[in-house]
């Protein structure tokens, strides 16, 4: 009914606009008609007050209709009083005839509420621009009046019976287990069906999805081609790698696909990204997967990402439930991602399944808003909201989401309001919190059945059709279920991109990181060099190109920034991409980079290394105060190429908190969860010197508790461990790791532990040898030649070593006190360390000395490895426990780091 209906308010409408003399943008703008007056107020003659009021009455229809619209299967929801739509409130007579056609308004009143108070409805009229709003109302009134073809029909009613089938069997053979079925929410698979089938006519070539437990077995079994005898072993809890490989595996709901989907128009790869538990944490993972997979297919114009058209080829698909999209500020910070340079993509397809019931909260307790998908209007979004009964409607809402996103590439958010046939789980009573929805859901049809009874009707499919479809699937699940016990397990990971690469051993490995001391001299001129007209800050000419371009020539005092340079640009050199994000990165929280100048004139940026002979490319992002979306994008990029360096540097490294999700579940975890490699690396500017509780700590020990390092460790164990935890001291170092994230046959993520004080600091500065070939990163540095009048040895990590060596000189006590500088802590390096030893017979005193208070830093960590891997004891110096990682007052800041040098000294 609803779309005869659109057919006719769009005939009606054109002509009611048709008589109108003239109208203004923004007010009565529709589908196809001729451009807007260059003047708001052109007109060849008089327009009657009640033309007027009528267009306000339509537009009233396309903002507000959706606050009526027919969008609750169970039924429950109140009917909403919406003044708006009255017509009499804008002065009308309902019996009125409209200009151009024997047509009351009363009838035109009819249609609108048919087009925009149906099972399916939109909100496009907060949309800033006029074009949006036009194209939208246009496309949704075609959509809306178009009709699926008998086969299109067929197709999906067939679609939502096997998936319906498959959670009934799952039900029968696996009672136990909790699947987070689909029932009630089978309409989706519409949406699936459409996204995969048309993805190649729109020269979609790569669908990222992410998506959380909420039916993501049946989708992965139905649609996504996921071996089915993978997903019965892990329901019978059966190992899910094989030993040759090394990983714990993950739940059943996080599991995942890569396949080509075969559509009516070509093919197109889809792949599911693995997820954690968090609900919505994957969206700016699959962003940034998304990005990536743009970037080494090549697509979208990308040199001035200010005003690029990206998203070419590559579309990211989110699926929501309505709780955690509603609650989960990564959701926010995601979207805001969006339109930002440097991490678009062209705009997401969104599904929110909404059941109506979160965990088990109802909607007017999960939620401060009208509907789930409101914030999406935040940021200039359009919504369609649809009636999970009307799966055909789903199908159009696809359609109208494709075309706007492909049309304007901006999100753009599909409400599906469903419910939820069981609780959080299947195993779950939601009776208990939820009586009335449960008798609402517990006394109706399924969707397939409903859907089916009227194919069945319209004599499109019989019943034994439906029987027979059944009685097959049922029987392939069955003799899968049969042969599980004889399968074997199977690892799918380092394809495609990832081919030829290999998990770490576990015998550690050093590689040769250096590089020729000619292309390090090339590379590191051309990071300042500019063109001749580029107006360059006076301050910067001196102090940053030309400091920089002295100690190139001299070849030592090479300071970090100028060593992090000369990292990045050879591996440029060498084909690599390298992407570095924070906030304000490319001048660098502390104005020490300037990797990125800019003009002080024209206010054009200029990024020296994109100018060098080069095959990869450098890109800065400066990217928006956040946290966990950004470190979610980032890891997203990480994972997609390996030949993509991807650096975060965080502002002050205590702000990592704020992304303390995406590093439990993803970087800390995903390989042995999924076999998902990345090579991310993280800076964490740290140093206590006084800046108090929020800028000293990047709170070192939380990613020591998170590694998987055996206090045990044998001197040979070390390099297959989840994540590399350092703290260099020199730029050298720092250099050679950076180096070393890419020159390596596998990735791992690597935590820095970075510099404030050492970015400028002579004694952290290195000579250009040191980068040269034949050298490589220290985890353990020993710096004094006679050790045989050694009687103590005072092991440190990081900036705090140059405190204790200066204290050491002033008690001239540079002969018998030793510093080891424990510059990696995981792996932890105990046969470097076991070898810095050896060197000290007669010291009979082992001191761990840190700047950080007892139960924070490295020291929690190190003293058991010391003890069991190492078979020594060490006496501790350092601030006592602490509620915070440090005092905020000046006077008590000097008081405690003169009282950790005393106690580093003390006989």
């Amino acid at each position: 009914m609803f779309s005869r209906a659109a057919g006719c308010l769009r005939q009606d409408v054109n002509l009611l606009f048709k008589s109108l003399r003239f109208y203004r943008p923004g007010v009565g703008e529709f589908g196809h008609l001729p451009d807007p007056p260059k003047s708001s107020f052109e007109s060849s003659g008089s327009v009657t007050p009640d033309q007027a009021q009528t267009v306000h009455l339509i537009n009233a229809y396309r903002r507000y209709g959706y606050l009526k619209a027919d969008l609750d299967p169970l039924g429950l929801s109140k009917e909403k009083n919406v003044p708006e739509l009255n017509p009499e409130i804008y002065g009308l007579s309902t019996s009125e005839e409209l200009p151009g056609k024997k047509l009351t308004l009363n009838d035109l009143n009819e249609q609108l509420a048919n087009v925009y108070c149906g099972p399916i409805a939109c909100e496009f009229m907060h949309l800033n621009s006029w074009e949006e709003r036009q194209w939208f109302s246009s496309k949704f009134e075609d959509i809306v009046a178009s009709e699926l073809s008998n086969e299109e029909r067929v197709k999906l009613g067939k679609l939502m019976l096997r998936c319906e089938n498959f959670d009934h069997f799952l039900a029968l053979k696996f009672p136990t287990v909790k699947r987070y079925g689909s029932e009630g929410a089978e309409a989706m698979y519409g949406f699936f069906s459409e996204l995969f089938d048309s993805a190649p006519e729109k020269r979609i070539k790569q669908l990222i999805i992410a998506i959380a437990h909420r039916g993501r077995l049946n989708l992965l079994a139905e649609m996504m081609q996921f071996p089915l005898i993978q997903m019965f072993r892990k329901m019978k809890g059966k190992s899910e790698f094989p030993t040759d490989v090394t990983g714990s595996g993950d739940v059943l709901s996080h599991l995942t696909s890569s396949f080509e989907h075969k559509g009516p128009d070509g093919e197109v790869h889809i792949t599911m990204l693995p997820n954690p538990s968090h609900l919505e944490a994957v969206n700016p993972v699959a962003m940034g997967k998304a990005r990536g997979r743009s970037r080494s297919l090549k697509t979208g114009d990308y040199s001035d990402d200010r005003a690029a058209r990206v998203g070419d080829e590559v579309l990211c698909v989110q699926i929501h439930g309505d709780g955690a999209f509603t609650g989960q500020g990564i959701v926010m910070e995601s979207i805001a991602l969006s339109q930002a340079p440097h991490f678009r993509i062209g705009g997401s397809v969104h599904l929110v399944t909404n059941n109506q019931v979160a965990f088990t909260a109802e909607a007017h307790i999960g939620r401060s808003t009208t509907h789930t998908t409101d914030i999406a209007k935040a940021f200039e979004c359009p919504v369609i909201h649809v009636n999970g009964d009307n799966p055909e409607e789903v199908i159009k809402a696809t359609r109208l989401a494709v075309a706007y996103r492909e049309k304007f590439r901006k999100d753009v958010f599909i409400n599906l309001v469903c419910y939820r046939r069981w609780g959080h789980n299947e195993l779950d009573d939601p009776t208990f919190t939820n009586p009335q929805i449960y008798k609402a859901v517990h006394a109706r049809e399924s969707v397939p059945r409903m859907y089916a009874d009227e194919l069945i009707s319209e004599g499109l499919i019989t019943e034994d059709e439906i029987k027979r479809q059944k009685e097959e699937h049922t029987a392939n699940l069955m003799e899968v279920f049969k042969a599980v016990d004889k399968s074997e397990p199977k690892a799918n990971h380092l394809t495609g991109l990832w081919a030829g690469y290999k998990q770490a051993p576990s015998a550690v490995e050093i590689w040769d990181t250096g590089v020729d001391v000619d292309t390090l001299r090339f590379v590191g001129a051309g990071s300042v060099k500019t063109p001749e007209t580029f107006n360059l800050h006076a301050h910067l000419k001196k102090a940053h190109v030309e400091a920089r371009v002295n100690k190139l020539a001299q070849g030592e005092g090479i300071d970090w920034a100028t060593a992090e340079a000369m990292a990045f640009g050879s591996i440029l050199v060498d084909g690599h991409d390298v992407r570095i994000s924070g906030q304000d990165v490319g001048r660098g929280t502390f104005s020490h980079r300037h990797a990125m100048l800019v003009d002080q004139e024209t206010d054009d940026s200029y990024i020296p290394l994109n100018n060098i002979t080069a095959k990869g490319k450098l890109e800065l992002a400066n990217n928006l105060l956040s946290e966990e979306a950004i470190l979610g994008f980032e890891f997203g990029m990480s994972i997609e190429n390996p030949k993509r360096l991807c650096v975060w540097e965080a502002q002050f490294g205590d702000f990592f908190n704020g992304a303390q999700i995406i590093i439990d579940t993803f970087i800390a975890s995903a390989e042995s969860k999924w076999l998902t490699q990345s090579g991310l690396v993280m800076l964490l500017p740290h140093g206590f010197d006084g800046a108090g509780p929020e800028h000293s700590s990047c709170r070192m020990e939380r990613f020591l508790q998170l590694c998987d390092s055996r206090e045990d460790q044998n001197p040979v164990d070390g390099e297959n461990v989840n994540m590399r935890i350092v703290n260099p001291t020199t730029s050298a170092q720092y250099f050679h790791l950076l180096r070393r994230q890419v020159v390596t046959p596998y990735r791992k993520p690597l935590i820095v532990v970075a510099p404030k004080i050492l970015l400028r600091h002579p004694q952290a500065a290195s000579t250009i040898a040191e980068m040269a070939p034949g050298t490589h990163f220290k985890p353990v540095i020993t710096e004094m030649k006679n050790t045989t009048n050694v009687e103590k040895v005072i092991f440190v990590s990081g900036k705090h070593w140059i405190a204790v060596d200066k204290a050491r000189q002033e008690k001239g006590l540079t002969d018998k006190v030793a510093i080891v500088r424990v510059e990696q802590l995981c792996p932890f390096p105990v046969a470097d360390l076991q070898a810095a030893l050896a060197k000290y017979p007669k010291a009979k005193k082992l001191v761990w000395s840190q700047e950080e208070p007892r139960n924070a830093g490295a020291w929690t960590f190190v003293r058991p490895r010391f003890e069991n891997a190492i078979g020594v004891s060490l006496q501790f110096a350092g601030r006592p426990e602490l509620a915070w990682t440090a005092t905020a007052i000046g006077e008590y800041h000097q008081a405690e780091a003169l009282k950790v040098i005393e106690d580093t000294f003390r006989d």
